[in-house]
């Protein structure tokens, strides 16, 4: 592979330049970070994934459509289950949920949060034991409890006084004692390389620390001994590199612990520390691997429970993106190319922000590359955008592509598997794509293609 051609398959975009501007083998080295790990590119020119050409893939299913790595979401449930070997993984399934992954993850050990009624019932109709599973929310209804007391669900996260009292008289009149942890509002905040350690406790989630609700929930729940309270519980953020923030959480958390045991002589034997876990959206980002962040969470606890005089409890974290974000990318078809001036170059697909809403959401940053061929042609700068009727359908801000782009190419984008199909719409009435999983050169669908029909169906005006 030529320099130019390795960056066409890894995109690159930031003060450094485009990636095939650098050495091959700096490029390459990038390849586990930003593509699932059974992609490359084939002496014919197109990206394979799993052994099978995109071209084969787009030519069976169709463009836009989410491919699945199955071998690269399997190797990442094995790292984190090794690298927390004495902690419990929970799998966050609002990161992407069907019953094929399901499946996935138990049959590679993890354990499973939901977060809503609709997210139990996919994970009960693929057979996962309901005793592994976390179920969290601010706002669950007394249906959803209902059906998480019903099947038995491992643990349930509280969030608020009015959802204990709630609970606790659904499980005394149902005749069961169900597993909670209280979620704790730490006042930290953590969002990728930005940290903050002041009071962010303005928002709907959890019991604030610092005001003493979080104090007040543990002992409510153990002085009326109608629900087992097994721990505390919290999350400070998402898209996290490194561990700053965590210590801090830890710190206040295990403190939180201490006072619990100080005032009712009881040490609660878990501790969630929540999910965030950042992964490498382009060749700018650094995200840690599992067996790095075991050994900072664990050393953080051990410390902190040092010196509070506490039992170590037992672990459990919840990563979602960092298993399933890096095993898909989305393959789009080009439809249009438009230099606008000399400004810039936007570079149409056939799907967008009902299929990624991200960029448009939150400002995320995407990489791409030309999917079906290679090029030698020069780099021009290119917005890639959807087909929707909205200026902010925005796929990828900016990127590198080669200057011959054009219609009927396939354009492929990594990191999609988070949130990507969890959060897709049918605005513009456009069906959502389907989900392919891709392993030892066969493909199977596991999420089929939306189509006018299906939207038609719920329409009985």
């Amino acid at each position: 592979m030529r320099a130019h051609e390795a960056g066409a398959l890894h995109g690159d975009l930031g003060h450094r330049g485009p990636a095939w501007l650098r050495t091959p083998e700096d490029v390459n080295a990038l390849v586990p970070q930003l593509w699932p790990r059974t992609v490359n590119r084939s002496e014919s020119g197109h990206l394979e994934i799993g052994g099978v050409s995109v071209a084969d893939l787009a030519a069976e299913h169709g463009t836009p459509a989410y491919l699945l790595d199955e071998d690269d979401l399997r190797s990442r449930c094995r790292e984190f289950a090794a690298a927390f070997g004495d902690a419990d993984v929970f799998y966050a399934g609002k990161s992407f949920l069907c019953k094929a992954v399901v499946r996935i993850i138990e049959e590679e050990g993890l354990f499973l949060d939901v977060c809503s009624g609709g997210e139990l019932a996919v994970a009960l109709k693929a057979g996962f034991p309901p005793e592994r599973m976390g179920f969290h929310g601010n706002n669950k209804s007394i249906s959803e409890l209902q059906r998480a007391l019903d099947a038995g669900v491992g643990r349930i996260i509280v969030d608020s006084f009015q959802e204990i009292d709630r609970l606790s008289e659904m499980s005394e009149r149902a005749g069961k004692r169900p597993n909670v942890l209280v979620r704790v509002t730490v006042g930290v905040e953590a969002h990728t390389h930005e940290f903050i350690a002041t009071a962010h406790e303005d928002q709907k989630f959890g019991f604030s620390l610092a005001g003493g609700a979080a104090l007040q929930a543990a002992l409510k729940i153990l002085d009326e001994n109608k629900l087992e309270l097994k721990g505390l519980h919290s999350h400070i953020g998402s898209q996290i590199f490194d561990t700053s923030g965590f210590e801090v959480s830890a710190r206040r958390i295990v403190e939180l612990q201490a006072q619990i045991r100080d005032a009712r002589g009881v040490e609660l034997p878990d501790l969630d520390l929540g999910g965030g876990f950042g992964i490498a959206y382009t060749t700018q980002d650094t995200p840690s691997t599992p067996g790095d962040l075991a050994k900072r969470l664990n050393k953080i606890i051990e410390s902190e429970c040092d010196l509070a005089s506490l039992r170590k409890p037992r672990i459990s974290i919840e990563p979602g993106r960092a298993i399933v974000g890096p095993a898909v990318f989305t393959l789009y078809e080009v439809g249009t190319v438009k230099d606008v001036d000399g400004i810039r170059t936007y570079v149409s697909v056939d799907g967008g922000m009902s299929d990624n809403i991200r960029t448009a959401l939150y400002d995320a940053s995407y990489s791409a590359t030309v999917a079906s061929r290679e090029s030698a042609a020069e780099p021009m700068l290119a917005r890639v955008v959807g087909k929707h009727c909205e200026s902010g359908d925005i796929v990828v801000k900016d990127e590198f592509l080669p200057a011959d782009v054009q219609p009927g190419d396939l354009l492929a984008v990594p990191g999609t598997g988070a949130y990507c199909r969890s959060m897709a719409s049918n605005y513009n009435h456009v069906p959502r794509p389907p989900v392919v999983a891709v392993r030892d050169g066969a493909s199977r669908v596991i999420v089929r293609r939306e189509t006018e029909d299906d939207l038609l169906a719920l329409d009985v005006g």
